[in-house]
């Protein structure tokens, strides 16, 4: 897969705090500043359980869009078996609505199973609750009335007013890493954003496994998204930076084992070499996700490393 001409940039929108404490304002001028920038997106995470502290990811996404106008608002990703259909459907059409329709729909299962039993959820039929509500919401955005035959979810021709401005829906990106995950993304979704957690060598395996099956779904790769989210910090201070980085890792993930080993760390030079990486494999979206000094260091990817890529 080529290099892709006119690759673009995400930024991951501060919502993560060391104190359990959020400043409004300083999200606003963020996201603001985002779109000056020229960045293409501003993203979150959803993290239901554990962790630090963290806004929710479709309020914090509503609230982004008041304050700007041309930046894509998306999720990567949203646990959705977790939820009931239809008032998530709604949740996402009304961000869709407000917003003009600048809203990406990151979904996922999760690595992880712990969290199904909290929510009174089958966790062994993850996989099947996860597909039957994916085309469930699909239909809520895109029909007036509903009718939908699932093993968790009946309708009859039930009107939810759930429509989005983009038709049919927003586009519906997926995480994933094994086979059959990114084989249910390129069936059923729009697009793809490697995991922040993953190495540039495993993200390198998983498009080359992306390609084999696109190949084999019949799927144009021209119709499919593919990006990935990567923690960074442009630093002189490289040692002290990933202290940092374990740390917040080891808070926020609960352990710090692969911190470095996912992050860019270093001098702009550092930066441009490691992010270059990932962009020739022909992604169309590179995510930038500051985790420190999100305001200084999304001025300084944007001055000094992004446009070098």
């Amino acid at each position: 897969m080529a290099r892709k001409v006119g690759v673009k940039f995400g930024i991951g929108i501060p919502q993560v705090s060391l104190d359990g404490t959020f400043d409004p304002a300083s999200i606003a001028g963020f996201v603001r500043r985002a779109e000056e920038l020229g960045y293409d997106s501003g993203w979150v995470q959803e993290r239901m359980l554990g962790g630090l502290p963290t806004l929710d990811a479709l309020p914090l996404l509503t609230y982004a869009a008041a304050f700007t106008s041309t930046l894509k608002l998306g999720t990567s990703v949203m646990l959705t078996a977790l939820a009931p259909p239809i008032p998530l459907a709604k949740s996402i059409a009304a961000l869709d609505q407000l917003s003009g329709g600048r809203a990406i729909v990151g979904v996922g299962i999760g690595g992880s199973t712990a969290a199904y039993p909290a929510f009174r959820l089958p966790a062994g039929r993850r996989v099947t609750l996860f597909e039957e509500g994916i085309r469930l919401m699909k239909s809520l955005w895109s029909q007036e009335r509903v009718t939908f035959r699932g093993r968790f979810w009946q309708l009859d021709g039930l009107v939810t007013n759930s429509a989005t401005v983009q038709r049919p829906h927003p586009p519906v990106w997926f995480g994933a890493h094994s086979e059959a995950a990114l084989r249910r993304a390129v069936r059923m979704g729009d697009g793809w954003m490697g995991a922040g957690n993953s190495t540039t060598a495993e993200f390198k395996e998983e498009m080359a496994l992306l390609r084999h099956i696109f190949e084999e779904e019949g799927r144009d790769p021209a119709s499919f998204a593919l990006s990935k989210r990567v923690y960074v910090a442009v630093t002189t201070d490289k040692r002290g930076e990933s202290e940092r980085t374990k740390d917040w890792f080891a808070r926020h993930y609960g352990t710090s084992e692969r911190a470095l080993d996912v992050s860019v760390i270093g001098a702009e030079e550092e930066c441009v070499e490691a992010l270059s990486q990932v962009v020739d494999e022909g992604v169309d979206l590179l995510m930038v996700n500051p985790i420190f000094d999100q305001m200084e260091q999304m001025e300084r990817l944007s001055r000094d490393v992004l446009p070098r890529l």
